[in-house]
């Protein structure tokens, strides 16, 4: 290495990324992923929970949109490095070996996106609304999941000598180690470690994302379109610094053309889409019922109970209002028939006919009261 990019201090890579545990190997890529997935699986369930879904819709959705995403990572990675899969160089069971490496987030997040379709139709949920919840949670598990590269010494940035320069090993993916030489680990040299910016990065996607939905109460799938816009922004240029092996068009790679047209798509998505923030009820069969802009609900409800209250109050008060001047207006047209009725008759005929509006108001209140029920 030149000695010129001879760093005064580095951040040490590990020098194994695997521990045979029994006939069991225990993998440092697949643990962070797995914990990723975990956390967002969490901080989606709490965000869920305030939109007032039930606590087991997360697990639902999670059974599809975890698999699904797996391989739309596998699947995109596998597509833009063809060379190592096909081909008379190429072997096509590395394909299958996802604990070697090798997901692409596009991929992911769109296998992701068609396995969370799938759950939501079969909840009857908003699928903007899942996904909406899932955009705080989805940065925090690519910034653990990075976390597995710097175990395997994978997808480093271009040599540097400053103080945060990551050191990295020559590594054996198969043996999952670094290649030893005289009984010491073999040194590479000291990288930008890439990884640890989109760990930061995706940390502060995650932030904003959060605070800005907080703040204006996102919906239609805006929540999410913010944070692919922005995680867009910072792979660009996170991505602009990585020298792994990849395809190049108009001299740049093409996860840089991925990220600018991804970009451009999320950014005009959250301009120009507008609309309430999605909610549901469900009921005690766990039925989940979408009610756009209503305040959450985190128990089964019936919702209607006191609206059906207060109008049947409303109609009370309004039939008897109406009683009251359908009785004055009846007296007051009531001719005067004192010339040919004596005193008795005339008010016995006009106590009868103020009578006939009361027993209607009250049939009408009744009527009405059991109608609402």
């Amino acid at each position: 290495m030149d000695a010129a990019l001879t760093p005064l201090a580095a951040i040490p890579s590990p020098t194994q990324g695997v521990w045979e545990i029994g006939p069991l190997p225990l993998r440092a890529y697949a643990l962070c992923i797995v914990l990723g997935i975990v956390a967002a699986c969490f901080i989606a369930d709490r965000r869920l929970r305030h939109r007032g879904a039930p606590p087991w819709v997360i697990l639902d959705i999670a059974v599809w949109a975890v698999p699904t995403g797996i391989i739309g990572a596998r699947l995109y990675h596998v597509i833009t490095s063809p060379e190592a899969y096909f081909g008379d160089n190429g072997d096509l069971i590395k394909a299958f070996k996802i604990w070697e490496g090798g997901l692409g987030i596009w991929g992911g997040i769109a296998g992701g996106a068609v396995g969370a379709y799938i759950a939501c139709r079969r909840m009857n949920m908003p699928f903007a609304m899942a996904a909406d919840t899932l955009a705080v949670g989805l940065p925090v598990a690519q910034a653990l999941g990075r976390w597995g590269n710097w175990f395997n010494n994978e997808l480093y940035g271009k040599a540097t000598d400053l103080p945060w320069g990551l050191k990295v090993y020559t590594w054996d993916a198969k043996a999952g180690h670094a290649q030893i030489v005289n009984g010491e680990p073999m040194p590479l040299g000291t990288f930008h470690p890439t990884f640890l910016y989109e760990f930061l990065w995706c940390l502060g996607v995650a932030a904003v994302v959060w605070y800005v939905d907080k703040r204006w109460s996102l919906g239609r799938g805006r929540a999410f379109a913010l944070y692919v816009a922005l995680y867009c922004a910072g792979r660009f240029w996170i991505e602009a610094l990585r020298i792994d092996d990849a395809h190049h068009f108009l001299g740049m790679r093409l996860n840089n053309w991925t990220s600018l047209i991804v970009f451009a798509a999320a950014l005009a998505y959250f301009l120009l889409v507008r609309g309430p923030q999605e909610r549901v009820t469900y009921d005690e069969n766990g039925r989940l019922t979408p009610v756009t802009g209503a305040e959450p609900s985190f128990e089964p409800s019936a919702v209607s109970a006191p609206a059906s209250s207060d109008d049947s109050d409303s109609s009370d008060s309004s039939d008897s209002s109406d009683a009251a001047d359908s009785s004055d207006r009846i007296s007051l047209e009531k001719p005067d028939e004192s010339d040919s009725v004596d005193a008795d008759g005339g008010e016995d005929a006009e106590a009868g006919d103020a009578e006939e509006p009361s027993g209607s108001t009250s049939d009408s209140s009744s009527a009405s009261t059991s109608g609402k029920g």
